[in-house]
């Protein structure tokens, strides 16, 4: 009778979630769902890379990045980021139905951060 070799069979396995891991790309913006405004001009590449994100949906809540903030609390930290880096930029990635004035608002604290708003994430049109 044959005899299974479990050392193998344990290195083939390590091997395997190794491979698994480093080829899983991690997400870098929450998941929430969100209908991009349409566009027929694409951002350009590389814009939104080191830029901080805010997203914003219809129901209300705002992130930064992943973590859920008030407008203001947005300030503080938006104002604490561009002290540890003042090449600091935002990205604004709002819903299509996203209230306009709340819009309006992150700019607003942007700017009272004195932190320039490189872009906005759109869905390019066919």
């Amino acid at each position: 009778m044959p005899s299974i070799i479990i050392v193998s069979l344990i290195d083939v396995l390590l091997v395997v979630l190794i491979f698994l891991m480093l080829t899983t790309t991690a997400k870098q913006q929450p998941s929430v769902r969100l209908a991009l405004p349409e566009t027929k001009q694409p951002n350009k590449s590389g814009t939104t890379e080191k830029a901080l994100v805010v997203t914003m949906t219809k129901q209300g809540p705002i992130y930064l990045n992943r973590d859920p903030v008030t407008l203001e609390s947005l300030q503080r930290k938006l104002t604490e980021a561009v002290r540890a880096n003042p090449q600091t930029t935002l990205a604004i990635r709002a819903d299509t139905d996203a209230a306009w004035g709340q819009v309006v608002k992150v700019v607003q604290a942007a700017n009272a951060a004195h932190i320039p708003v490189s872009s906005a994430f759109v869905k390019v049109a066919p």
